[in-house]
C-alpha cells in the first residue's frame, strides 16, 4: 500500500500529538513538563517554562537529563522557607530529587498561578510557571506575580502570565 502525502501527514501529525499529550486510563489528557539541560550541565531549564491548564488537568514532570537530579517544589514557606507563590487555597508540593527518567505527577486544581523551581538548580533560573484555569474565575489567586522574594535573576526567569495565557505554553529562551 502506498500512501498519499496527505495520509501520510495525518499519520505523522496523529503520532506528534499523541507522544505530547499522552492520555490517561481515565480518559483525561496529561501535560507533560520535561526538566532538561545542556550535555556539559552549563544550563538547566523546565519544558515547557510556562503553561495554561484547566483545573484539573493531570500535570507529569520527567527528567530527561542525563546529567542531573532535578525537583520540582512550589514557592511556600513550609518548603525550604520560601515566600508563598502559589494560590493561599492550594497544597505545596515537592518531588524530592528526580534522577534521569524519574517522573513526578500532580494535579492543580485551584485556579491561579503556581511558581515553582529546581532545588539544586533555582540560582541558574531554572524555575517555571503553570497558570490554572483563567483570571475571572472563581477563587482565581495570581498572589505568585506580586509576591516578590526573589533574586532579580530568578525573578526576571518566569514567563508573564498573559504570555502563557495567549500562546498556552511558553519555552525557555534559545529554545526553538
Amino acid at each position: 500500500m502506498i500512501m498519499t502525502r496527505r495520509e501520510l501527514l495525518m499519520v505523522a501529525g496523529s503520532a506528534l500529538l499523541a507522544v505530547n499529550m499522552p492520555v490517561l486510563a481515565s480518559g483525561q489528557p496529561q501535560m507533560l513538563i520535561g526538566m532538561q539541560g545542556t550535555a556539559r550541565g552549563e544550563r538547566v531549564w523546565f519544558d515547557p517554562l510556562g503553561l495554561a491548564v484547566k483545573p484539573g488537568t493531570a500535570l507529569k514532570f520527567v527528567n530527561r537529563d542525563n546529567g542531573n537530579s532535578h525537583t520540582v517544589t512550589a514557592y511556600h514557606p513550609s518548603l525550604f522557607g520560601h515566600v508563598r507563590r502559589i494560590p493561599e487555597k492550594a497544597e505545596p508540593f515537592n518531588s524530592g530529587y528526580l534522577l534521569p527518567d524519574d517522573s513526578f505527577e500532580l494535579t492543580l486544581t485551584v485556579p491561579g498561578v503556581y511558581d515553582y523551581y529546581c532545588l539544586p538548580h533555582e540560582h541558574a533560573g531554572m524555575v517555571g510557571r503553570i497558570v490554572v484555569g483563567n483570571p475571572g474565575d472563581e477563587g482565581w489567586d495570581d498572589s505568585a506575580i506580586r509576591a516578590g522574594g526573589l533574586d532579580d535573576n530568578v525573578e526576571t526567569a518566569f514567563p508573564s502570565v498573559n504570555d502563557i495565557l495567549t500562546s498556552g505554553k511558553t519555552r525557555a529562551p534559545g529554545l526553538t
